[in-house]
């Protein structure tokens, strides 16, 4: 497995591949890799002649008193997953080789980009989109993969894609859960005992919903009372938000018409958890 830290040696071999007529499948990540990190790269490898994760903890996507400094960093651990996997190449670079001093400029998608998430944490997604559009131009794939679980990213990314004709493909990869349903975080290592029992409340809410919606509910209104009900009831009280949205736009709409999807954002302890489903 390649390991590239600066951007002549990534430049290089992704013009190798080109020139070989390969077709390069990316993920972005920022590490404390997990299965839903590794579906990614298998779903990569089984569209794609090479694959390149690259591990980056972007602090542009981090706010005041959010957990950048905190956040798990296994790089060693997670090269050896990524060796086992069979992926071609890692890129892991510095702040420095990503925001070189002197640059000024970011990228915005609004207004999804200050709704939902962007609502509870201001600029995130201008980080996501900057560091997501800086990765796309340095290491120009074919394609790139996102899992689902962060549903709002993925129409984010897909909807900058689209803005700036960027050629390459953007595509979801379906949450990996655990057994009870959590999906898989790289911060539910931030649950302790207690909370981690209370968190597949989430799953249970969404699949609540979702059994409204196949029986005949339209009311988003309502299949967001009942969501938070469920959450409520669990011991789940820090609520971000409980939304029916679009499912390919995530524009908020009075009244469902195709392909709704729910989203939910919580506070368990020190986590914050995402999850979301199309009813």
């Amino acid at each position: 497995m390649n390991l590239f830290k600066d951007r002549q040696s990534l430049k290089a071999w992704m013009s190798a591949c080109r020139n070989r007529g390969e077709r390069v499948g990316f993920i972005p990540t920022m590490g404390a890799l997990h299965a839903g990190h590794l579906s990614l790269v298998e779903a990569a490898k089984k569209q794609c002649s090479r694959t390149l994760v690259s591990i980056f903890v972007n602090p542009t996507q981090f706010g005041p008193g959010e957990d950048f400094a905190q956040y798990p960093r296994t790089f060693a651990a997670d090269q050896t997953l990524l060796e086992e996997i069979g992926c071609d190449g890692v890129f892991l670079p510095e702040v420095a080789t990503i925001y070189p001093p002197g640059g000024q400029t970011s990228v915005s998608v609004e207004p999804l980009g200050s709704q939902l998430c962007g609502a509870a944490r201001p600029g995130h997604f201008q980080g996501v989109a900057t560091v997501v559009a800086i990765l796309f131009n340095l290491v120009r794939p074919h394609a790139a993969y996102f899992g689902l679980k962060d549903y709002q990213q993925f129409t984010l990314i897909r909807q900058m894609v689209d803005d700036l004709c960027m050629p390459l493909e953007v595509v979801g990869v379906p949450t990996v859960r655990e057994a009870d349903g959590l999906a898989l975080s790289s911060r539910n290592r931030y649950l302790t005992d207690e909370e981690r029992a209370r968190a597949p409340a989430l799953f249970r809410a969404l699949t609540h919903a979702q059994e409204l919606y196949r029986g005949g509910e339209r009311d988003p209104l309502r299949l967001e009372e009942e969501a938070r009900r469920l959450l409520l009831a669990s011991g789940i009280e820090n609520i971000d938000y409980v939304e029916v949205r679009h499912g390919a736009t995530l524009i908020r709409e009075r009244e469902i018409s195709t392909d709704p999807v729910m989203l939910i954002a919580v506070r368990v302890g020190k986590a914050r958890l995402i999850d979301n489903r199309l009813l």
